[in-house]
């Protein structure tokens, strides 16, 4: 009769595994900073260079002059998760809207403007959501349009265009 003898010579630590940092969704997009803002100001609104192409290309498109209209900018109650975004095309702001003029210089590809600045106007109910935010244009197969990349939102639902703060 023979025996065997098994040791274990492994020794190894265990240790929990390290969460992966959150995905920056602002990586790789060239941020444009409105006139008399600062860079990532909580207070400030910026947008992507791709959603100034598209703002400028849509405004034509819609017959507004850059130099009196502009985008608003705003949120609504409502939607999946109890806030919605909402963004359409004014003639010219209102009497306490904030205005951020964006891309006064800055040529975008098939530019309709000649490289004139755009305007967002936010309502001040609607600038306490999104101060601070980001908007990009997204274009892929899965999707194509705005994204409101918003520091502000707690929680937001599939779709999207829904969010709570």
């Amino acid at each position: 009769m023979s025996t065997v003898s098994i040791s274990s010579t492994t020794s190894q630590a265990m240790s929990a595994p390290v969460p992966a940092a959150p995905k920056d969704p602002l990586a790789g997009m060239t941020l444009l900073i409105a006139e008399g803002q600062t860079s990532r100001a909580k207070a400030a609104i910026e947008i992507t260079k791709n959603a100034l192409k598209r703002i400028r290309v849509a405004m034509a498109k819609e017959g507004i002059s850059p130099d009196q209209g502009g985008l608003r900018l705003g949120v609504q109650g409502g939607g999946c998760s109890g806030l919605s975004y909402n963004i359409r095309f004014d003639t010219q702001p209102r009497e306490r809207d904030r205005t951020f003029v964006f891309g006064a210089g800055i040529e975008t590809p098939n530019d309709p403007s000649g490289a004139k600045p755009v305007r967002l106007f936010v309502d001040p109910k609607s600038y306490l959501y999104l101060a601070g935010m980001v908007l990009d244009f997204e274009e892929t197969l899965m999707r194509q349009g705005f994204n409101f990349i918003n520091p502000n939102s707690t929680k937001s639902c599939g779709c999207g265009s829904s969010f709570s703060a």
